[in-house]
């Protein structure tokens, strides 16, 4: 392996595959694909429009939105989105595109290797018949896969993709063990060689999961205790006191991985005739959060005898998740549809999106002129954090009504 000449082409050029074709690049030839002409436009010249990551284009680092320049390569990675449909069901055209895409140049020992989150068995279940029908070549003998799920957070600058822990696995142990070697040029932090791919497949989706049923239960409680007239963060600060408490907070879950896995999950569950009752109930209680924050903004105005149709909110963020600019599955829309059910008005300022984003979008609301009657406070970007209550005071129509869904401001009239 030492002595292989490896040319890796990497199909997705998003949060994922941009900081995997950058590292690569240090060691190796690297082919970075998007079908999205701008993005690889943007990043040809140096410029991450997710904000995500600041690189300089490396000589062995070619940006493409050709899938041909691919053909060469030897090592496939793919790393395009999974998302749910409408009905929530894993949605895998885009991997299935980008496996008919690959499938098409793959020659004898190519290894094609899976980041996408899936659910157990879609590697070798639904990707390797796609890649054998596309080259006519036979899985384990003419060409060998491997999953490696992604642990990118963006946003988070502290975690990066070197300073992580690599799960890896391949589809015989000659393979695992080449793919492993692959990784640990990478990954400061080392890998971890799972038994099987259906395994690494599995823990990626445990991962987010565990996630989602710990926030379910934080929002549970914060609701719970909104009826008790207490303060959800003082619980909680009092309760982390003890050394084995798990230090999770309430808040709306979205985004493309704790909103999205567990359906995965629940999806082949199903399918095998299991119905994971927790799962179900952590996911309908994180969806029920946007609908809880909307109606306390309807009995504050009603409680002030307010027309709702007359009343004009203001929500601080909109991204899924604090300094990033990923919109992908955010409840801050969840919330907006059903503000603007009832005829509010409701503008939106967050300085990680574009009007592109949001129909909403206003810019900086401390340079204009607009009064509101209702302030939310929905993501706690860096910026935000700079604020106070009273700061929001000048953007307010009478007394300010400031409701601090990530519990960040002291004199907020309401915390979830």
């Amino acid at each position: 392996m030492e002595n292989k000449e490896y040319k890796i082409g990497i199909v997705g050029m998003g949060y994922v595959g941009l900081p995997l074709a950058i590292a690569f690049s240090e060691h190796y030839t690297v082919f970075g694909y998007d079908i999205d002409d701008l993005r690889i436009s943007n990043l040809q010249n140096g410029i991450d429009t997710n904000f995500d990551i600041d690189f300089d284009i490396d000589s062995n680092l070619k940006l493409t939105n050709h899938i041909e320049s691919l053909k060469n390569c030897n090592i496939y990675i793919i790393t395009v989105p999974t998302p749910v449909d409408q009905n929530n069901n894993p949605d895998l055209s885009f991997l299935k595109s980008a496996t008919k895409e690959v499938g098409l140049y793959l020659k004898q020992n190519d290894i094609v290797i899976y980041e996408s989150t899936v659910y157990p068995g879609v590697t070798e279940e639904v990707c390797v018949p796609i890649l054998e029908n596309e080259s006519s070549l036979i899985f384990n003998i003419d060409f060998h896969c491997g999953y490696s799920p992604e642990r990118i957070s963006p946003g988070e600058k502290k975690y990066n993709l070197k300073d992580i822990v690599k799960i890896t696995s391949g589809s015989n142990d000659q393979i695992a063990e080449e793919i492993d070697f692959l990784y640990n040029k990478i990954i400061d932090a080392g890998t971890y060689k799972a038994p099987s791919i259906k395994v690494a497949e599995a823990a990626k989706v445990v991962e987010n999961t565990q996630r989602d049923i710990n926030i379910a239960l934080m929002n549970e409680l914060a609701m719970m205790f909104d009826k008790f007239s207490l303060d959800t963060n003082e619980i909680l600060n009092a309760a982390s006191t003890k050394w084995n408490f798990l230090k999770f907070k309430p808040g709306l879950v979205g985004g493309h991985c704790i909103g999205v896995d567990p359906y995965y999950l629940l999806h082949k569950s199903e399918k095998l005739g299991y119905r994971a009752t927790l799962l179900e109930s952590s996911r309908r209680i994180n969806n029920s959060v946007s609908k809880f924050i909307a109606e306390k903004v309807f009995s504050k105005m009603l409680g002030k005898n307010k027309d709702l149709s007359d009343v004009s909110i203001l929500i601080f963020g909109y991204t899924f998740k604090e300094n990033c600019s990923d919109v992908r599955n955010t409840k801050v829309k969840d919330i907006i549809d059903i503000l603007e059910s009832k005829k509010c008005n409701v503008s939106v300022f967050d300085p990680f999106i574009n009007k592109d984003q949001c129909n909403n979008f206003v810019t900086d609301p401390f340079k204009l002129n607009e009064k509101y009657d209702v302030i939310i406070v929905a993501v706690a970007h860096n910026e935000f954090l700079k604020y106070s209550a009273e700061d929001f005071n000048v953007l307010s129509k009478e007394k300010l009504v400031l409701l601090d869904i990530k519990g960040i401001y002291s004199g907020s009239h309401w915390k979830l």
